[in-house]
């Protein structure tokens, strides 16, 4: 299987898929499907550049929109995950994941789906102390707070990625694992970006959650992006006796621009039998079905619950769990080919008209909150 990764996507959507046309040519290959580590910019229309956390000279509307509207159609597959530069209100409508067009598909807050057999995770957004512990409070329209307190990771992701117990092949994230440089060419990444040196020297590069992800779950691949280069690190875990056990190879890539690293073209093993679509997780679902009453939906903290505490804190999953997810959706995971249009797109009539964002119901959200009894 031929995996295309991007770093920062930043709406540059047509050079991407130009430079994926090249590289099919020159290699004489076909990318199955493309992943891209946030910073989307999924921009429908004026109104979305609003809901962007970004100064106003960079508030574009770049390629998406023809994605969103039908003008264009991507010529890959395009799995990915949020940033901290995107149309945080369009995103929201999503938050379990969905598509934003065509044949373009956004993780959600944090998720796990398949792609021939092999489980992709992806947790959106950047890691803030300040806002981890907070719910998910904020909601178009934004203040200049919101905005930004929007693509601030949550605590509830994390933990219920640490839930999970079968094995991850490919993990997304916008921040990098911190630490992860200890485990590359430092000397290489400060020569690159040499006002990394005092993060690094206080290990505070980087996101501790990530980290934390990054020994408990062991992927087979991380790929990461945010930091505009391009980083490469093998990570040699080890068991608790010290034994060497699995690796994980991560790779940062850079921002799409012209004489830069930001695509990547790996090739995955996969067993040939199963059909490459997208399919969601039956292990993922029963996680956020059992750990729907965490929620928090207001601004104030809120623990996850641990060794100690009177509540329920393990929430590994069963076969039991799993058939019972796949009988819910009789034994067909395959995600539908539901996508549909929630505001107008762009108009190129009226290429200024903006309206104040609001919140938008998404139908494909309602559809999957009914089938598992999710809090929308």
């Amino acid at each position: 299987m031929k995996i295309a990764v991007e770093g920062c996507c930043h709406g540059e959507l047509d050079k991407i898929y130009e430079t994926i046309e090249y590289l099919q040519k020159r290699n004489d290959m076909k990318v199955d499907i493309l992943l891209i580590c946030g910073d989307f910019q999924a921009v429908r229309n004026s109104s979305d550049l609003q809901c962007m956390a970004v100064p106003q000279k960079f508030q574009k509307l770049n390629t998406f929109y023809k994605y969103y509207s039908g003008e264009k159609v991507a010529p890959v597959l395009t799995v990915f995950i949020g940033g901290n530069h995107e149309a945080s209100n369009y995103l929201q409508e999503l938050t379990y994941g969905g598509w934003v067009a065509k044949n373009i598909y956004y993780m959600g807050y944090a998720n796990i789906i398949q792609f021939g057999g092999i489980r992709i995770a992806g947790l959106s957004g950047i890691y803030n102390s300040k806002n981890y512990t907070r719910g998910h409070f904020e909601r178009p329209p934004y203040n200049e707070s919101t905005k930004r307190s929007v693509y601030h990771v949550r605590n509830l992701e994390v933990f219920r990625f640490k839930q999970v117990s079968r094995p991850i092949d490919i993990f997304l994230s916008h921040d990098w694992p911190r630490g992860i440089y200890n485990y590359g060419n430092v000397k290489e990444l400060l020569r690159k970006k040499s006002f990394f040196a005092e993060e690094i020297e206080q290990n505070k590069l980087g996101s501790e959650p990530n980290e934390e992800l990054l020994h408990v779950l062991k992927p087979d691949y991380w790929f990461a992006a945010h930091l505009h280069v391009k980083f490469p690190a093998i990570v040699q875990h080890q068991t608790n006796n010290g034994e060497e056990e699995k690796l994980t190879k991560f790779l940062s890539l850079d921002k799409c621009l012209p004489r830069r690293n930001f695509l990547q073209v790996i090739d995955i093993p996969h067993d040939n039998n199963i059909p490459l679509k997208l399919q969601l997780d039956p292990e993922w679902l029963s996680i956020i079905k059992q750990t729907n009453h965490l929620l928090n939906l207001g601004p104030a903290s809120c623990f996850m619950p641990g060794i100690g505490s009177n509540e329920r804190y393990d929430f590994k999953i069963t076969a039991d769990d799993i058939q019972a997810i796949k009988d819910d959706f009789g034994d067909d995971l395959t995600i539908p080919d539901n996508f549909e249009e929630t505001v107008p797109p762009h108009d190129y009539n009226q290429p200024n008209c903006k309206t104040r964002p609001g919140v938008i119901i998404n139908p494909q959200t309602t559809l999957l909150c009914t089938m598992l009894d999710l809090t929308d």
